[in-house]
């Protein structure tokens, strides 16, 4: 058996490696409403973060998309942006954040089928990973917005999310001492609408995940993976044809595809067509990535699969026909025992799990 060999390179860890740089991003403390109720971390992770290298990355990962010259990574600002994601601060009652829907224990992203927001709202999608989403290239469902920083805004001045606006939510940031102070030392003209999305911007774009046993193995440790775990492997690669929209290190060729679900739906969601109002884009949405894709069910756009077999299964037959539907989307004809040979493999994708279990609590005290 292949072991392979630590930290291979300077710009990727190895595993015990890369779980403590996890253990030392995801656990920086957290600035509650009250300027009086800060939360200091236990750990001196403040101190460690700041001599932690915001370039280095896990094992299958390539580099990510460089961040714009106005908000390149350093600590402070992920440290900032990571105090907002977790503040109720940022919505209109103070009972929500971006964490609400983006759990950390669930892989950044929602249990629930549709996200539900202020006063117990439901959003109309689900709420996708932020895992990875340091190389995207559009983002949101629907691919609305074409940076991490217009995209971190929307959900404030959403009504079913964080329901109040955008210049309101500013003000009370602008309001608390401890957040005055942290926007004026991170970013030169402090606290705006513009640095509040950098600062939440910054934090998502360390969220990273990698070193799954699937990268293990394809780096070289013919142990990683099962049997029955590279069988998945070679569907994946051939008959299931998932390769097709799930490609490239984190698994999605970043595009929009109409795979029938929305066909399901009683009033069909209309997905990139919303926003480019082109007819041919009518039910498509982004590919997600499937990386740590256990960790995050229930599936697709509207969360209407419960399980990783729920969807293997859905594709397997050849989704639901509709106008628009994707010529490469046919029946595929696998077994049972193959469909839970390509399970295995998709489980395998998870990465390191101190990001998910080491976060000092997902909302303030």
């Amino acid at each position: 058996m292949t072991s392979l060999p630590p930290c291979p390179s300077r710009r990727r860890l190895c595993r015990p490696c890369w779980a403590a740089c996890l253990g030392l991003v995801a656990g920086i403390g957290v600035a509650s409403r009250g300027e009086d109720r800060f939360v200091t971390p236990t750990l001196p992770r403040d101190t460690l973060i700041a001599e932690l290298s915001l370039d280095v990355l896990p094992l299958g990962l390539p580099d990510r998309t460089p961040a714009p010259d106005d908000n390149r990574l350093t600590p402070e600002r992920v440290r900032l942006g990571r105090k907002l994601f977790f503040d109720p601060i940022l919505s209109a009652d103070g009972t929500v954040a971006c964490a609400s829907c983006h759990d950390p224990a669930h892989g950044f992203a929602s249990a629930e089928p549709r996200s539900v927001g202020i006063h117990g709202r439901r959003g109309k999608r689900n709420a996708p990973s932020l895992l990875n989403r340091a190389n995207g290239t559009s983002f949101f469902w629907d691919g609305r917005t074409a940076t991490l920083e217009e995209q971190a805004l929307e959900p404030i001045a959403n009504p079913l999310e964080l329901g109040g606006s955008l210049s309101d939510a500013v003000g009370r940031v602008a309001a608390n001492t401890v957040y005055r102070e942290a926007f004026s030392a991170t970013y030169t003209d402090g606290v705006t609408s513009q640095n509040v999305g950098r600062a939440l911007a910054a934090f998502e774009r360390v969220l990273l995940s990698g070193d799954s046993r699937v990268d293990r193995f394809q780096a070289g440790d013919a142990g990683a993976l099962t049997a029955n775990e590279r069988k998945g492997l070679w569907l994946f690669e051939s008959r299931a044809q998932c390769w097709r929209c799930h490609r490239g290190a984190n698994y999605s060729d970043e595009a929009f595809h109409n795979t029938g679900v929305a066909a399901l739906q009683a009033e069909p969601d209309p997905g990139r067509y919303a926003v480019s109002r082109d007819e041919a884009d009518r039910g498509r949405f982004k590919t997600p990535g499937l990386r740590d894709i256990s960790r995050t069910a229930p599936y697709m756009h509207d969360g209407s699969l419960a399980t990783l077999r729920d969807v293997v299964r859905y594709y397997n037959q050849g989704t639901t026909a509709n106008p628009h539907l994707d010529l490469a989307i046919k029946p595929l004809g696998l077994s049972p025992e193959e469909i839970d040979h390509l399970v295995a493999f998709l489980q395998a994708l998870d990465g390191e799990p101190s990001l998910f279990d080491r976060h000092d609590g997902s909302a303030p005290e």
